[in-house]
């Protein structure tokens, strides 16, 4: 177990010489200011890092800006990426004087989280396990003015490129959705995935794969092990900062958008989740599936929160372009055994109770992790504690289903403006030990509501396409 002490020894050992203090904002991006390591002792760790909070969106006023980042010393690496060596270290964020936790960090949420389920007596650990798609393209450019906008991504293995004079074009270009898994020629991105997953495991994340996605122009997914909620958010802010300073080393950018291209699969973040007490399972019983009858009111808590769950585990516009049929995209709010049309899964890939999970299949990787898992297990505790029946599984294909049948299975919602009304009727089983607050959520759907309405306003190029010349 890493210590005060034995970070700063650790550090001045590998040859630190700064600190790099880094946290997460409110919508899921890091934040960081730099000290000397010799700025850092043992007391630090319990008296934090003063910084002004105003600039931070979503946070603080001017007039009360000043704000406490609370090193966890189980968080410390050497940063891989930083010329001078440099320790880093993620912090929890505390209001100055007291030390309370914010209520607006994410990060402060989901430990909130962690203490109302050890609260609650039904479990003690929750475990999370994310699989995160992404995109590596090799350009990207975009601009939004008054009178135009485009964007325009490529990458040299996309199908569109199959007549483009590269001195020689070799044709091995990937056809939209076969993606999975063509070796190379097809797959350029071998190496760099490999760069990425060794880089990651160097500072402690444990891998388990790594592939090309469905999509053309390199759609990519790694896939990490699981750890407890905290742990696991933790990771997956680790995993786009190694991810993307991985590409930018190797001239090329990525992206965790949703859906950027259209017409073929966008990228999702399939979230495995159980609940432990004492070391063992708890998921794993004798109904449906291998689920215990706990596993199945947690899938009750979470179909039922499910619309209001999407304002925080997709929570941009763009989400919305992924959440439609035919992409392979959960957008039916049901539950099945191996079903991957369904917006829960049950995987059957083992048989130790150790691996019943279930996997909810909706969320995205433009979610702030540590509010979406954190949010995941606030449904389903929802579920557990009063005992919310998920109704009948669906193994059929639901999209063979017809149409009066289809009728039946509730969608996810069309899009953020829709997810965001849901939040604002559903949100108490948010507030239940003051694990998010009235304040947060409010913050939370003002802000996305500005995003919704910036979209909502602006003319779309496709617009022009259908109606310049009504």
């Amino acid at each position: 177990m890493s210590t005060p002490k034995s970070v700063i020894e650790s550090a001045r050992k590998q040859g630190a010489k700064m600190v790099d203090v880094k946290f997460v904002d409110t919508f899921g991006t890091w934040q960081h200011f730099s000290v000397p390591m010799g700025e850092l002792t043992e007391e630090v760790f319990a008296e934090g890092f003063g910084f002004d909070g105003s600039s931070i969106r979503g946070w603080k006023s001017i007039e009360a800006s000043d704000m406490l980042a609370m090193p966890d010393p189980a968080t410390a690496f050497i940063d891989p990426f930083m010329a001078v060596p440099t320790l880093s270290l993620t912090c929890t964020i505390a209001e100055t004087g007291t030390k309370e936790a914010y209520n607006r960090d994410p990060r402060g949420i989901a430990q909130r989280g962690e203490k109302y389920l050890q609260s609650t007596k039904i479990a003690d650990t929750a475990v999370f396990g994310p699989e995160a798609e992404f995109f590596i393209f090799d350009n990207v450019q975009f601009d939004s003015k008054s009178n135009g906008t485009f964007y325009s991504v490529d990458s040299e293995e996309a199908v569109w490129n199959t007549g483009r004079d590269e001195m020689p074009n070799l044709g091995y270009k990937i056809r939209h959705k076969e993606g999975y898994f063509p070796v190379a020629p097809n797959d350029t991105q071998q190496d760099i995935r490999t760069e990425m997953c060794l880089i990651m495991e160097s500072l402690g994340i444990k891998i388990e794969r790594q592939h090309h996605e469905v999509a053309t122009a390199g759609q990519a997914e790694i896939d990490f092990r699981f750890d407890t909620l905290v742990k696991t958010a933790d990771n997956m802010m680790l995993y786009k900062y190694v991810i993307k300073n991985v590409a930018r080393k190797h001239g090329k950018t990525v992206t965790f958008m949703p859906k950027p291209l259209f017409g073929d699969n966008g990228s999702g973040m399939h979230t495995h989740q159980s609940l432990w007490s004492k070391g063992k399972p708890l998921f794993a019983g004798k109904e449906y599936a291998g689920l215990s009858q706990m596993a199945l009111y947690y899938i009750g808590g979470i179909l039922k929160h499910a619309k209001a769950l999407c304002a925080i585990c997709n929570p941009t516009t763009n989400s919305y372009k992924r959440l439609v049929p035919g992409y392979e995209a959960p957008v039916n709010l049901a539950y099945s055994a191996r079903n991957r049309s369904a917006a829960i899964r049950i995987p059957t890939f083992s048989e130790s109770p150790k691996a019943k999970r279930i996997e909810y299949r909706p969320p995205d990787p433009a979610a702030n992790p540590y509010l979406c898992y954190t949010a995941l297990l606030m449904a389903g505790l929802d579920g557990v504690i009063n005992k919310i029946e998920p109704g009948e599984p669906l193994d059929k294909n639901i999209y063979e289903l017809p149409p009066e049948e289809l009728k039946k299975v509730p969608n996810v919602p069309s899009s953020l403006g829709e997810a965001l009304d849901h939040l604002e009727k559903d949100h108490a089983f948010l507030l239940k030990g003051d694990v998010f607050t009235k304040d947060f959520i409010e913050m939370w759907i003002s802000h996305k509501k500005k995003e919704h309405d910036a979209l909502r306003l602006r003319p779309h190029p496709y617009e022009f396409f259908l109606y310049y010349d009504v």
